[in-house]
C-alpha cells in the first residue's frame, strides 16, 4: 500500500463585499499546515473558482504561494472553458511557485471521449509543469474514463495524478486497475472523504476531501493511523467520517455549510461566499451543529 496522503481542497475566505479576506486565508492555511495536512489545493470546487474573476484568481495564487512558502505542496485549480486561458493561468501559477495544477474537464456540455482526450492533450502539451486531472461528473455531466486516462498517460509524462469526485468506489477501483499496472506511480485521490481508506487499499494515494477544512487534525490523525498500521484508530475515525458525510447533504451547494461548520468549531472564517451562494440558514445551521455533535466534534 502506498503512503497515505490527505490533501485539503481549501475553502476561500471572503469579506462581505466579495473581496478576498487576506488574513483569514493566511490563518486557515496555517491551521492546515500545523495540523499535519499533506498538501493544499487552492481553487478547487469548494474554493469557488468558478465565481472568481481572473484578477482575483491571480491575486490568490500569489498570496497562497508566498504565504505557504513550500511548507506543504500547493496545487492550484486552473480550469476554464477556454483551453488557451487554462494553459496561460496554469503556467502563471507554476511560474509563481505552485507545485502543480489541477484541471477539471470542460463543463456544461457532455462531450465524447475523443473530445475529452483532445482537450487534455492540449492542456498537457501547453502546461510547463505537473498536471492533475479532475473528474467530477456531477458538475461536468460526463465521466473522464479510466480508458481515456490511460491513453493520456501514454502520451504525457507531466500528467501525475487524478482526483475522482464520485461516490462510487467501483469507478475509482476501475481507474486503479486500468492505470496502475502500467503507471504504478500515478496518484489517484478520492474526492469523497469516506472513500479514503478503500482507495488506498485499491492502490490509490489518498484523498482530496473537504472535511480537512472542518477537522484538519482528525484527517491528519487518520492519515497517520493508516501509515502507522493502527487499524483500530483507522476504524474509529472512519466511523466519525461516516457521520460527518451528512454535512454534504444539509444544503445545496454544500460550500456555505462547510463554512458554517468551520465557524461553529471556532475556525477564523466569516460567513461569506461569492454570488450566488447564500449563507447557511438557521435551520441548516442547526442540522450542521447536530451532525458535528454526533461526530464528537462539538
Amino acid at each position: 500500500m502506498k503512503k497515505a496522503k490527505f490533501i485539503c481542497p481549501v475553502v476561500t475566505a471572503f469579506e462581505k463585499d466579495g473581496a478576498l479576506d487576506v488574513e483569514a486565508n493566511k490563518k486557515l492555511w496555517d491551521i492546515l499546515i500545523e495540523s499535519g495536512i499533506d498538501g493544499i489545493l487552492i481553487m478547487g470546487s469548494i474554493g469557488e473558482f468558478a465565481a472568481m474573476s481572473d484578477a482575483m484568481k491571480k491575486e490568490l495564487v500569489k498570496l497562497a504561494v508566498a504565504h505557504i512558502n513550500k511548507r506543504v505542496k500547493v496545487y492550484i485549480g486552473t480550469a476554464s472553458m477556454i483551453v488557451s486561458d487554462t494553459v496561460e493561468f496554469s503556467n502563471y501559477a507554476l511560474a509563481a511557485g505552485a507545485d502543480a495544477v489541477m484541471v477539471i474537464s470542460p463543463y456544461y456540455f457532455a462531450i465524447s471521449d475523443a473530445a475529452v482526450e483532445y482537450y487534455f492533450d492540449q492542456i498537457a502539451q501547453g502546461v510547463k509543469g505537473e498536471v492533475y486531472l479532475y473528474n467530477f461528473p456531477a458538475r461536468t455531466g460526463y465521466d473522464l474514463s479510466p480508458e481515456v486516462t490511460l491513453k493520456l498517460l501514454r502520451k504525457h509524462k507531466n500528467i501525475k495524478g487524478y482526483k475522482d469526485s464520485v461516490s462510487e468506489m467501483g469507478h475509482t477501483r476501475k481507474l486503479a486497475t486500468t492505470v496502475l499496472p502500467e503507471f504504478p506511480d500515478f496518484e489517484i485521490y478520492s474526492g469523497f472523504d469516506e472513500n479514503f481508506v478503500h482507495n488506498l487499499l485499491s492502490g490509490g494515494s489518498g484523498c482530496i476531501g473537504g472535511f480537512a477544512n472542518v477537522a484538519p487534525a482528525l484527517c491528519a490523525r487518520w492519515t497517520a493511523a493508516i501509515n502507522g498500521g493502527d487499524w483500530k484508530a483507522v476504524e474509529e475515525i472512519q466511523k466519525q467520517v461516516n457521520v460527518l458525510m451528512d454535512i454534504y447533504f444539509v444544503g445545496n451547494p454544500f460550500i456555505p455549510i462547510i463554512k458554517k461548520a468551520m465557524i461553529l468549531l471556532g475556525l477564523p472564517i466569516q460567513d461569506y461566499s461569492l454570488n450566488p451562494f447564500l449563507p447557511a440558514t438557521a435551520e441548516e445551521t442547526e442540522k450542521t451543529k447536530a451532525i458535528l455533535k454526533r461526530a464528537g466534534l462539538l
